[in-house]
């Protein structure tokens, strides 16, 4: 079932996404040729630290005996999708592309509980090739498409089928789906789960004001199916093709939705 927030919650949700939003903008702009994932990774949580915040993902586990994730952003480059751990000797090429993901829980009292917010951008490093940059163009206009279509009255579904129309009419796209969006705000993950594409069983979940979600289309230039690393978090491409992330937090309101992670400079 959703968790249905209230005024109080929001209000925080509203404040912490915003400070999300300048962060990841201030970390886009630190990627070019040369530098290393790691050192995005380092300035990320000392920008979340400095917010007041804590990293969301750093020592993140879903079942007991799993290896909590060792860094504050997840780091992918290429042909990895998501979960990608930042590394010292991950260095940024010309070309290359790069996903950013981060969520932080705000405020944050040790005793206390925060409210979390996630987002991510995959970013050009350097010159990209014509057809990455509309591999990237697609993702993120597809993740718009999905939250005009999170208004109250609307399902579940209509956001996955919003998405999924939005790609197929682009050109031939994987559209990743053993990952998907989900609710937030309390915990990092929380229900419901939103598909990038069309489950008829999803129509029976109506989004309803006070619940807050994170939209995330992932989109290949293959096939859709994923495998996991050797390092356990890494999540790649099976076909070895490149891809692409885009993901906002946006609440429901009684008129539409409000997207609390918007970057500044964010049409």
């Amino acid at each position: 079932m959703a968790n249905i927030k209230s005024p109080q919650d929001i209000k925080q949700i509203i404040a912490g996404g915003k400070l999300m939003g300048e962060i990841l903008e201030k970390l886009e702009k630190m990627v070019q040729p040369g530098i290393t994932t790691w050192e995005v990774d380092q300035q990320a949580e000392k920008m979340i630290r400095e917010a007041g915040g804590r990293p969301a993902f750093k020592g993140y586990f879903s079942s007991p005996g799993e290896t909590p994730f060792p860094t504050t952003i997840c780091a992918s480059v290429n042909k990895e999708l998501v979960h990608g751990i930042a590394k010292k000797e991950t260095i940024l090429k010309d070309g290359d592309i790069f996903t950013i993901d981060i969520g932080m829980e705000w405020p944050y009292t040790k005793g206390e509980r925060g409210f979390y917010t996630d987002t991510a951008v995959t970013v050009p490093v350097g010159k990209i090739s014509d057809d990455l940059v509309e591999l990237l163009r697609v993702t993120k206009e597809s993740m718009e498409a999905g939250m005009k279509a999170a208004v109250p009255g609307n399902s579940v579904a209509d956001i996955g089928k919003a998405v999924e129309h939005y790609v197929k009419s682009q050109g031939t796209y994987g559209i990743i789906r053993d990952l998907v969006g989900h609710g937030v705000g309390h915990a990092v993950h929380e229900d419901p789960k939103i598909p990038n594409y069309y489950d008829p069983r999803l129509e029976k979940i109506k989004l309803k004001p006070g619940m807050v979600i994170a939209i995330e289309p992932m989109i290949s230039m293959g096939d859709w199916r994923v495998s996991v690393g050797k390092d356990g978090w890494t999540i790649v491409m099976k076909d070895g093709s490149l891809c692409a992330h885009f993901e906002h937090t946006l609440v429901i309101t009684e008129d539409g939705n409000v997207i609390v992670t918007r970057r500044p400079t964010e049409k």
